[in-house]
């Protein structure tokens, strides 16, 4: 398959036009007659064009993987990763799920509902800042927590620290986050997700990790507590499937 043997419908060529290389170098990492699996990423890198993945993106890939728009179709929709509206430069994620939503995760979002007059979902009139709740972000040890563009912004969250973040996004700025790697735009990201490096200078982290995180570490060595028989160079044994080994 090359860029040269491949023709595109209307609705498809424009985004061909623009993602093609890519489009192909992803499809490429995949086994001959695998190319379907290609489509996770293929969806990332239609959102690096057009921050949502639209009637045009689902055109294109499913000619650049040679099925319909259907199956396209029913990955795009179950995934929330996946957006079918446009959606602002930052995507800012509060998570209300249980343990956040007790330490104050509901309250972060309420006022950030208030504060830029958006629900679930929305989008701010200037474009900046779409709004969404998230079940669970996977930083209980940090709860709450809220992210922008899928990256760990906000710590232990307050309503005025959310606040203050969503003003800097809006103002353009990036303000640093709490940590990890540094604020990038939605689109940047799904950059990222397609599966290509963020080549932007010092833009990944390399800090230590929290104390929360290392808590039952230092507790365990605290105590002596080990796993028996547990040697951290010790190569993994591979063993049968349980199913053979009962034949």
């Amino acid at each position: 398959m090359s860029d040269s043997t491949m023709e595109f419908s209307a609705a498809a060529a424009p985004l061909a036009e623009k993602l093609l290389p890519a489009a192909l170098e992803i499809i490429a990492r995949y086994p001959e007659g695998r190319s379907r699996s290609a489509l996770l990423p293929l969806l990332h890198l239609v959102q690096t064009e057009e921050g949502h993945v639209s009637p045009n993106g689902v055109a294109f890939c499913a000619e650049v993987l040679g099925i319909n728009k259907a199956q396209v179709g029913a990955v795009a929709t179950f995934y929330t990763m996946y957006k079918r509206r446009p959606t602002g430069e930052y995507l800012v994620s509060v998570c209300t799920n249980t343990l956040c939503n007790m330490m104050g995760g509901q309250d972060v979002y309420d006022r950030l509902n208030d504060h830029l007059g958006v629900g679930h979902d929305e989008t701010t009139a200037d474009g900046r800042i779409t709004l969404e709740h998230a079940e669970c972000l996977a930083a209980c040890d940090y709860a709450p927590v809220v992210t922008v563009n899928y990256d760990f912004a906000i710590d232990e969250a307050t309503p005025d620290s959310a606040v203050e973040l969503v003003e800097s996004l809006r103002k353009g700025e990036r303000p640093t986050p709490t940590r990890g790697a540094r604020i990038c735009s939605l689109k940047e990201m799904q950059h990222q997700l397609a599966g290509f490096a963020d080549e932007r200078e010092g833009a990944v982290a390399d800090g230590p990790a929290g104390a929360p995180t290392l808590r039952g570490v230092n507790l365990a060595q605290q105590h002596g507590i080990a796993v028996p028989n547990f040697h951290l160079d010790a190569p993994i044994a591979k063993t049968k499937p349980a199913r053979e080994e009962t034949k």
